[in-house]
């Protein structure tokens, strides 16, 4: 394991988020050999990077496909270097507005979003967007279902029909999940060989499809292994996002032989000992996401030590029977189950490389932008 001490914490308010830069700088070259060495091949959600200089690290090593989920991350990307930013989030209203607003004036960028449905069509009308379409693999959250071929057929045509670009299919199979691999793959498989039904039909309607993207973190393995996405007739890409920064989640749900590290942890203090059998420190659910349930964190170092369910600034922790109690004031240094909504969390971070704090940084994309369109 990684030595994660942080030397000179003294005069470091806590919690804080600490990203090491030499780990997160692994965790990018080990995805890049999962595939193949072809950055080309992976288009990360930065909902999980969200700092500027994070994106710079990926555009380095040649990673320039992105995708986002809010303007505020489209922009950051876009600042970064990225060449190709798919929103992939529903649009509609003046956050479509926004996103074409921002696709006007980023002359190095190409700006893509999602459609499932013709009357999505209109914000992008005498636009350079380029459209996927979103295909729901099983999720129900958004998108056409798979067993709507027609549908998808007729919504690629009515693209066409508008003079818009009709750049492919996105498939986000994040409900996978199963704690069993063989499982977890088998559907996926199921699923991938279904979408491959559409583009076949897309293709004998004269629709081609130049790029179809799947998978986040835990499916990333399945679409490896899929071999159906080998010298196919569009170009394929994973997304997984969660991997730049790994997190408690991701080392149980990848496989053994993925050399993932935690990246990013929480640095918290001990600030109360209310019995013999808790400790509290102060990584509450505003420091710490709790949306993947309880404990929603690691204690690195002491898994004896059992966090319980937090509240808003507290973070109980059950100390077993005769196991050593961690002194008041002491630092825990706690690896999230949830990294991405943990990292929004925060304003700045630590940049960490060799044991030493060598920059803070701003969260650049966390939040949103200013809620109201400039009207001039």
């Amino acid at each position: 394991m990684p030595d994660y001490a942080i030397a000179g914490l003294d005069q470091v308010l806590t919690p804080a988020l600490a990203i090491y830069s030499d780990l997160v700088d692994a965790n990018i070259e080990f995805t890049l050999k999962l595939l193949g060495g072809d950055a080309n091949r992976w288009r990360p959600h930065v909902k999980t990077a969200k700092l500027e200089s994070m994106m710079r690290r990926l555009v380095a090593r040649g990673v320039t496909n992105f995708k986002c989920a809010t303007t505020l991350e489209l922009r950051t990307a876009s600042a970064a270097g990225a060449r190709d930013v798919l929103v992939a989030y529903p649009l509609t209203g003046a956050n479509a507005s926004r996103v074409r607003q921002l696709a006007e004036s980023m002359q190095n960028t190409r700006v893509s979003a999602l459609v499932e449905s013709a009357e999505q069509l209109q914000p992008w009308l005498r636009s350079d967007i380029g459209l996927f379409i979103d295909i729901d693999p099983g999720m129900h959250r958004t998108g056409l279902p798979q067993e709507r071929l027609d549908d998808v057929i007729a919504l690629a045509r009515a693209i066409r029909s508008a003079g818009l670009r009709f750049r492919g299919l996105h498939y986000y199979d994040g409900h996978l999940h199963n704690a069993d691999l063989a499982a977890r793959t088998k559907a996926a498989h199921a699923g991938y060989d279904r979408l491959l039904l559409i583009v076949r039909a897309l293709e004998s309607a004269s629709l081609h499809v130049e790029e179809v993207i799947t998978a986040g973190t835990p499916a990333f393995p399945c679409t490896l292994s899929y071999p159906g996405f080998h010298d196919a007739s569009f170009l394929h890409r994973a997304s997984p996002g969660t991997v730049v920064y790994g997190d408690a989640t991701a080392v149980q749900q990848l496989p053994p032989d993925y050399r993932y590290q935690p990246a990013v942890l929480v640095v918290s203090r001990v600030v109360s000992h209310p019995d013999g059998n808790i400790i509290t420190c102060d990584a509450g659910h505003k420091t710490l996401s709790v949306d993947t349930g309880v404990p929603n964190c690691d204690v690195l170092g002491r898994r004896d030590l059992k966090p319980m369910k937090p509240s808003e600034e507290h973070l109980p922790i059950a100390v077993p029977e005769g196991a050593t109690i961690p002194p008041l004031g002491s630092i825990l240094y706690l690896v999230p189950r949830h990294v991405c909504p943990t990292v929004n969390n925060f304003d700045d971070a630590l940049i960490v490389r060799a044991g030493k704090i060598e920059a803070v940084e701003r969260v650049t994309a966390r939040g949103r932008e200013y809620p109201v369109l400039a009207t001039t």
